[in-house]
């Protein structure tokens, strides 16, 4: 019995899919906050390269924290717009 292993899927268009919120957000502070990584290793992923300039992007498990942190972010905006 051979085992037959999937390639990894990788997310190289984030930033197109972030396109109606980019220039809305701080997105060093949420590579801070959310990836505890630089800015510079957050916009190589968003641009879907890697750090020596090859193809890159968000692996299955850092497209997953993408999404609870983009979550996060609008429960507390929500609660923001709420206390006014």
């Amino acid at each position: 019995m051979e085992a037959v292993l999937d390639d990894p899927v990788v997310i190289t268009d984030m930033k197109s899919k972030m396109k109606d919120i980019l220039m809305s957000i701080s997105w060093r502070d949420f590579a801070n906050t959310y990836f505890q990584k630089s800015s510079s290793w957050f916009y190589h992923k968003m641009d879907g390269i890697d750090g020596n300039g090859g193809e890159g992007g968000f692996d299955e498990e850092e497209a997953e924290q993408m999404r609870g942190a983009l979550i996060d972010l609008s429960n507390r905006i929500r609660r923001a717009a709420e206390s006014i």
